[in-house]
């Protein structure tokens, strides 16, 4: 049993939480003092690094009970932060002792969540230079399992995934390179999201592979996923591979028939495994009872893209982050570590060239697949292993466990590993939905209907699934996307009533091609109306910005709007539709001029000035 469920009496799901602060059933200090009396329960977990001084979480808890609950979106929310992850004023090892420093600031998405009211509760233990899938490369102790201590928790992102499993944290964050991200989540019964590279910045992060690191994150729902993933989510200029958000390549099948890959069965690998199989063969009936159409695919250019991570150069950029470090102190770097990591130093530029150029077939190959399917459905893992055994032969197992892991950010791909069911000894197994970059919320949309589907299966999953059918994926949050065409813009008179409801901008963009602006007579402020025009008449592109708007805020929003505005649902140009202004028919008839031609409204006003 895991200790997430002795108790049960206190839910650390986002929106749970969010509800009991609300309805000031609790307070975040409150919160803060069961947590401790848990950490102190289970130190023999091998789940931290260091923790924060009891005096500094408390008061980080205390601040925010001087604040009204519905002001930040993670109010009082916990989470954990992997030590190779910087948390300003608190060591980051990295696994390392001899590594170790202190950074003065914070990486910039821990501040990001810091900001949004979340209290960090310390750092959490690794496989040392975030190099192994297993959890048991640390100095710092092995990392248990968190529903039976004999098994590896996965890694190398262990800790923070049994510190959510157990109940210690809301979330936490980790790093996925390999499947850092993934394989503890499927060995902990969590939602693992690994994000498209470049869409949460990896400024202060310690860098494995810098080229295809990506900070992931472990929650209890695919909900909770998103919500930490668009608070966290920003281009960070001083960051040289943060991305700036795109939208989607294809629409989000969160809802109806989508077409999802699984390689053919003779590609499939379980390792000697006999219940994995089975529970594969499980979640496939389950996509397949969603609304999912089976496609067998050649998972042939994923396995090779694979294997090029570790007999590739790639292992070159882990040799340069520790270089100096071997050549001074060789013998504080895991045997282990240290010996995977030391091929790197003789990896010569020809030989790189030679990967990349075929790495950009493979990424050829592969991007073929995506005109057939959504979605790309495998095991996380193939198999999981006992401890004993991965410190017997602690090589090739680890390199059994990326198997299905370890082509993603190669091949640029966005992916989530959700729950799926437990063997006949209780363990959790777990399988990975993949596709191309930025498709990460079509992704948790799917995840978050599988995991439902898996729990309604089997009575209870070992971790909470809050039940929340209005989500709003578009946003990520308990939020509305909201388009705005004229006085709402940013610098414009009425940004403000969306900036002082604590409204954030998304995007800069444009409608579909069919509509119309008019400029309303009367003013200041000068008021635009967007209108919907049939298929037939001459429409053109908008600009507008879309800002995302917290739900508790949004009717108080809709209530100041004046007629003839009001709020309905507009195209963009890649087709999704979110809510935005627009205007009643009758009104353009009554002295509003056409300014269509202009494309927007600021452009309006420009010639009008």
């Amino acid at each position: 049993m895991s200790a997430s469920q002795s108790h049960a009496d206190r839910s650390l799901a986002i929106a749970d939480l969010t509800g009991e602060y609300r309805a000031r059933r609790t307070t975040p200090l409150e919160l803060v003092e069961l947590l401790l009396e848990r950490i102190a329960a289970l130190r023999d977990r091998g789940i931290w690094i260091s923790q924060l001084t009891p005096e500094r979480v408390l008061e980080q808890a205390r601040a925010l009970c001087e604040r009204d609950p519905a002001s930040l979106p993670l109010y009082g929310i916990p989470f954990a932060i992997k030590d190779n992850i910087d948390l300003a004023g608190t060591p980051t090892t990295a696994g390392c002792p001899a590594f170790a420093y202190t950074p003065a600031q914070s990486a910039f998405v821990v501040q990001r969540l810091i900001d949004a009211g979340a209290i960090p509760i310390g750092k959490t233990n690794l496989d040392q230079f975030a190099t192994g899938l297993v959890g048991t490369r640390s100095p710092y102790g092995v990392c248990h399992n968190s529903f039976d201590p004999e098994y590896i928790s996965g890694g190398s992102s262990s800790g923070s995934a049994v510190a959510v499993a157990m109940g210690l944290a809301s979330f936490a964050l980790g790093t996925d390179t390999a499947g850092s991200g993934r394989i503890p989540a499927a060995f902990n019964n969590l939602i693992g999201l690994k994000p498209t590279l470049g869409r949460l910045s990896t400024g202060g992060v310690v860098p494995a592979c810098r080229t295809l690191d990506a900070v992931s994150i472990f929650a209890l729902s695919a909900e909770d996923a998103a919500r930490v993933c668009r608070l966290a989510e920003g281009f960070d200029e001083a960051e040289p591979y943060s991305r700036r958000l795109s939208a989607p390549a294809r629409e989000a099948p969160s809802s109806g028939p989508f077409q999802f890959g699984v390689p053919r069965p003779e590609q499939l690998r379980f390792f000697g495994n006999d219940e994995y199989p089975r529970l594969f063969d499980a979640a496939i009936t389950r996509f397949e009872a969603l609304g999912g159409q089976r496609v067998p695919i050649d998972f042939a250019p994923f396995i090779e893209a694979g294997q090029l991570l570790y007999e590739g150069p790639w292992v070159a950029e882990r040799f340069i982050v520790i270089e100096s470090l071997l050549r001074r102190q060789a013998d504080a770097v895991y045997p282990v570590t240290r010996q995977i990591i030391e091929a790197g130093a003789s990896s010569s530029a020809s030989q790189a060239f030679r990967a990349l150029y075929r790495l950009q077939e493979l990424r050829r190959a592969s991007e073929r697949l995506w005109n057939q399917i959504d979605v790309l459905l495998t095991p996380t893992a193939g198999t999981i292993y006992r401890i004993a055994e991965v410190e017997a032969d602690p090589v090739r197992l680890n390199s059994r466990l990326g198997y299905y892991t370890n082509c993603v950010n190669l091949l640029d791909l966005a992916a989530v590993a959700v729950p799926a069911g437990f063997n006949a000894a209780g363990l959790p197994f777990g399988v990975t939905l993949m596709a191309p970059a930025w498709s990460d919320f079509m992704l948790l949309a799917l995840a978050a209907r599988l995991q439902r589907a898996t729990a309604a299966r089997q009575g209870a999953l070992r971790c909470s699934v809050p039940q929340e059918p209005d989500f709003d994926w578009s946003t990520g949050a308990d939020r509305i996307a909201v388009a705005v065409c004229g006085a709402h813009l940013s610098g414009l008179p009425l940004n403000y009533q969306l900036r002082e409801r604590g409204a954030v901008l998304l995007e800069r963009t444009q409608t579909a091609a069919h509509y119309r602006l008019y400029a309303l007579p009367g003013g200041p402020p000068y008021r635009p109306g967007l209108v919907r025009v049939a298929p037939e008449a001459a429409g053109v592109p908008i600009e507008v910005e879309v800002w995302s708007v917290p739900r508790a805020a949004f009717g108080g929003f809709v209530a100041a709007i004046p007629a003839p505005l009001g709020i309905g649902k507009v195209e963009l140009a890649d087709g999704r539709e979110v809510s935005g202004f627009l205007c009643e028919g009758h009104a353009i008839a009554r002295g509003a001029e056409d300014i269509s031609h202009l494309g927007g409204w600021r452009s309006y006003l420009a010639q009008r000035v």
